[in-house]
């Protein structure tokens, strides 16, 4: 089991987390009419192997959304941090 030092509630299974998805990915402008880029941001996802970035939502505690490093090869959990204070 995973468990995430949540930066509000302290450390926490994973049970009390839902998975948000890839925290690296960067949304085309909402003016951008260009059908390749949005298809290439909504289907197309890479299977990283080492530390990656992704969003994770406390639902059970505090509902704060979450980046969360972690290491898709160990499962290690490096970096936790509130999502609004966190860049992409």
């Amino acid at each position: 089991m995973l468990r995430f030092s949540c930066p509000v509630c302290g450390l926490r299974d994973e049970t009390e987390f839902t998975y948000g998805g890839d925290a690296t990915l960067v949304r085309p402008a909402h003016d951008d009419t260009n059908a390749d880029h949005w298809h290439d941001y909504v289907f197309l996802r890479d299977n990283p192997r080492g530390a990656h970035r992704e969003y994770w939502h406390h639902v059970q505690g505090c509902r704060q959304w979450l980046v969360v490093e972690r290491d898709t090869l160990t499962h290690a959990i490096g970096l936790v941090a509130l999502a609004r204070e966190s860049r992409p």
